[in-house]
């Protein structure tokens, strides 16, 4: 099937609100000549900071869907369920499983996300659960990891569903043929790990669909040795908290080295270009947007306290996903290695 370039964003969501979504969609909409975006939630909010009205061609690539219900990070996920009329989180995914749309993207709550998600939009066929998909910068190149919070516990065949998720996104995005695809564990020998991570090695060893290249420490997410890492939703998340931590450290060096370097007037003009380069490379917003894998539809992630230029990198990862229509290239992978393991599950 084809989808059409339309996207649905929940401009309710996320620590800001509209004050970053709006400007984003924007954005969002200078870039992509060709996409149409749905805005959901309050109308009074949203209409003040869609600018000229003289620009009527912008205008007409922009729906303001209103409702002034918010699903906050405070409320428990099932709220979204309850309140499933209203809030404009649900209604921007009901959008997607209506058709009115090919993608969501929210700054909302991550677990209401993945409830709507998996309530209005279901699992493929032959995955257990969804994941949550996001990309690690590194010294080369970046890494997919999954999951990275949708599942704190997994049996090995989720791991293995993820790795296929995983590599699919990563071939289709990236255009790496075939993707590197790891298991993310405490040591590179084949013992080492528990149960569930050496029982998904050995089926990902045995599928010929997968790029599998092993086991990798956690060191190795930034050192481009793997495309894609593969590891539960507690390590993930774990991980890539602690990695964010660490960014946020060498951003606030940088920082200081820079107000040193001023306030001194030596080596500014030295230093400047190569600190800005760092900067822009460590920067967490061009990077921000988490794929929910394995839905019928296409839902991105934002962070919740991302600013307008980050939210607007999720939205060009929507419109890439698009593009590539991810869910049908998923579904399409699963059933193979399903057809090849004659129905069987993928265990």
């Amino acid at each position: 099937m084809s989808y059409p370039k339309r996207i649905a964003i929940d401009a309710m969501g996320g620590d800001s609100g509209v004050d970053v979504t709006v400007p984003a969609a924007l954005q969002a909409l200078e870039k992509h000549p060709g996409l149409e975006l749905h805005l959901v939630g309050d109308s009074a909010l949203i209409e003040p900071l869609l600018g000229d009205r003289d620009n009527q061609a912008r205008r007409q690539r922009l729906t303001v869907q209103h409702t002034d219900a918010v699903v906050r990070d405070e409320d428990r996920p099932t709220r979204v369920l309850r309140d499933r009329t209203v809030t404009s989180m649900f209604r921007a995914v009901q959008l997607v499983q209506e058709g009115t749309v090919s993608a969501c993207v929210s700054a909302g709550n991550t677990g209401s996300l993945l409830l709507c998600g998996r309530h209005l939009l279901k699992t493929a066929r032959g995955i257990d659960k969804p994941a949550i998909m996001a990309i690690i910068p590194g010294a080369t190149r970046h890494c997919y990891l999954l999951d990275v919070g949708a599942n704190v516990d997994c049996q090995a065949a989720q791991l293995f569903q993820f790795a296929v998720m995983g590599s699919v996104l990563a071939e289709s995005l990236d255009g790496l043929a075939p993707p590197r695809v790891a298991l993310l564990n405490i040591g590179v020998e084949d013992y080492k790990g528990n149960e569930q991570v050496r029982a998904a090695a050995s089926l990902l060893e045995q599928c010929r669909e997968i790029n599998y290249i092993g086991y990798v420490e956690g060191s190795a997410l930034f050192e481009g040795k793997a495309d894609v890492v593969v590891c539960d939703g507690f390590v993930g998340n774990v991980t890539i908290k602690s990695s964010a931590g660490v960014v946020r450290v060498i951003d606030k060096a940088i920082a200081e080295i820079v107000a040193a370097d001023q306030e001194n007037r030596r080596g500014a003009g030295d230093h400047a270009e190569l600190i800005a380069a760092l900067q822009q490379r460590v920067d967490p917003g061009q990077f921000n947007g988490a794929s929910l894998l394995g839905l019928q539809g296409i839902i991105i992630k934002s962070h919740g306290n991302a600013g307008s230029r980050g939210f607007s990198f999720a939205i060009d990862r929507a419109v890439r996903e698009v593009d590539n229509m991810v869910p049908d290239l998923i579904a399409a992978r699963v059933g193979r290695i399903m057809d090849r393991q004659q129905h069987a599950p993928l265990a």
